[in-house]
């Protein structure tokens, strides 16, 4: 195991790669880095993810621009993660659109996660000083809302809590595909540091009656065929169930944090140890796994200092 704490050793520039997925849609891509979407209508375009800084989400603005001259008028949040939304300034005037529980936790955790993030990954917030503060939903909604871009309907959905308490999809019905964010992943470990394990897994059950043409996943190559998605859906699905059945035998039995830690990447290890990210993602993964097999269902915030002590205690 590497002595680098979180991704701070993670200096390889990714390869950027930009997919057609089906009719005016685009997935960005970065070999497991975060995904952004690229819906285009008839009268504007609507961004999925706005990357983690102004900078950054420049190269999705840039690519956009090569496939239409339409204005992007709004940029969906997934869910309320740094890396995911601190981007959302470049856009200018674009509405920001995400759940209403996804408002609260930016309320809550936001600026503690933007700090703790920062800390966990600085090469994914270059330019970290063009980051102008926490980004905030200029348009939120309990559960459901369309989007009209013109003829074409985005509709945005929280179907169950995952990988945290207020992610949304977003679909687009006159192609059957879907936006998934970080409730699926693809040959790329779950972040799952303020997920809700119990529920995720039949979240993906109701993702995957979609049955989608394609999937844009949070991390990981776009999935383009129907085949592909429900692979996708099924690996997340595993990734999940693995983890969490293995941290809840050891709670269970009573033994420590550090204990289970082991039990569980002895399991995980031989299944899941070459995706992207997994190095980084499991000592917080099997904390909140822990924590909520010890009846703790809301998680814990992360804070800079509580990631640096339990790396160590876990790491050391």
């Amino acid at each position: 195991m590497g002595a680098d704490f979180a991704s701070t050793g993670d200096l390889a520039e990714k390869t950027i790669t930009f997919d057609a997925i089906g009719p005016d849609l685009y997935a960005f891509t970065a070999e497991g880095d975060p995904n952004s979407g690229i819906i285009v209508g008839d009268d504007g375009v609507m961004v999925v993810d706005a990357q983690a800084t102004p900078v950054m989400a420049r190269q999705v603005i840039e690519r956009v621009a090569k496939v239409t001259d339409k204005p992007i008028k709004y940029v969906l949040l997934t869910h309320y993660h740094a890396v995911r939304v601190l981007g959302a300034s470049a856009f200018g005037g674009a509405e920001i659109l995400a759940s209403a529980a996804t408002r609260a936790l930016i309320e809550e955790r936001g600026q503690a996660d933007m700090d703790s993030e920062i800390g966990r990954f600085p090469r994914l917030f270059r330019a970290v000083e063009s980051i102008p503060g926490l980004t905030w939903p200029s348009i939120t909604f309990p559960d459901e809302m369309s989007v009209w871009l013109g003829r074409r309907e985005v509709r945005i959905m929280h179907i169950g809590r995952g990988h945290t308490a207020g992610d949304v999809i977003a679909y687009v019905p006159d192609a059957n595909v879907v936006f998934s964010g970080d409730l699926v992943e693809y040959h790329s470990a779950c972040y799952c540091g303020d997920a809700h394990f119990t529920d995720w897994p039949a979240t993906l059950d109701r993702l995957a009656e979609f049955s989608a043409a394609a999937l844009v996943p949070g991390r990981g190559a776009a999935l383009k065929t129907p085949q592909q998605v429900a692979d996708g859906i099924a690996l997340t699905a595993d990734f999940l169930t693995t983890l969490y059945n293995v941290v809840a035998e050891s709670a269970g039995k009573g033994r420590s944090l550090n204990e289970t830690y082991r039990a569980a990447r002895a399991v995980m290890d031989r299944k899941f140890a070459n995706f992207a990210i997994y190095e980084h993602c499991m000592p917080f993964n099997v904390s909140r796994a822990y924590d909520e097999a010890n009846g703790i269902e809301h998680p814990v915030i992360w804070t800079a200092e509580r990631d640096r002590a339990m790396w160590a205690a876990l790491r050391g």
